[in-house]
């Protein structure tokens, strides 16, 4: 059966218990009334004094960042960084060391090694008079741009570290690729 109101149209209302008495959330916990005493001064939170704050360990605590470090994302990456991985997605690799030559091409988003070449390898080692020289970082960039080719892999990327210059035994292995036909975006 229906309740019939009142031609106001008006609903019954709801007494509702006042504010303190309430819970502040539906939990069990927050229906049980608490006591709050006063903190004392030794047990108010913080920062340690001065002579002992070395062996303090979270320190970083009450540092406090200010409002234009806030707003700021630190871990967000530009629209290139997030980008570049699929338009540019080959990427060379040259190492230099002491005694050889290094060069791999890999793709970014697989991590896979497309293409291999140094002067390391046996057969480059008894045919090669020198191992580190001009002749030898020619001979590294054909290796790659061939294989490379060979993948079907025709363009690459080139990435130079901070304060790294294009220039050298870097340039002749680059320049070689080049020459072979393989397009460096």
């Amino acid at each position: 059966m229906a309740a019939v109101y009142p031609a106001t149209g008006a609903l019954p209302t709801r007494h509702s218990p006042p504010s303190f008495l309430r819970p502040s959330s539906l939990s069990r916990s927050a229906s049980i009334t608490q006591h709050r005493a006063p903190l004392s001064p030794r047990l108010a939170l913080s920062p340690p004094p001065a002579a002992n704050r070395r062996s303090f360990v979270v320190r970083a605590a009450w540092t406090r960042r200010s409002r234009g470090e806030l707003d700021k994302s630190p871990n967000r990456k530009s629209w290139k960084q997030r980008t570049d991985m699929y338009m540019r997605p080959f990427l060379l690799n040259v190492f230099f060391s002491k005694r050889f030559v290094h060069a791999k091409v890999m793709h970014r988003g697989t991590s896979k090694v497309i293409a291999v070449a140094t002067t390391n390898a046996k057969d480059l080692r008894t045919t090669l008079p020198s191992l580190i020289d001009d002749n030898a970082c020619r001979t590294i960039g054909r290796l790659i741009a061939e294989r490379s080719m060979d993948a079907d892999v025709f363009a690459m990327a080139y990435e130079p570290k901070k304060n790294e210059r294009i220039e050298g035994k870097l340039g002749i292995v680059i320049d070689t690729i080049k020459e072979y036909g393989i397009i460096f975006a």
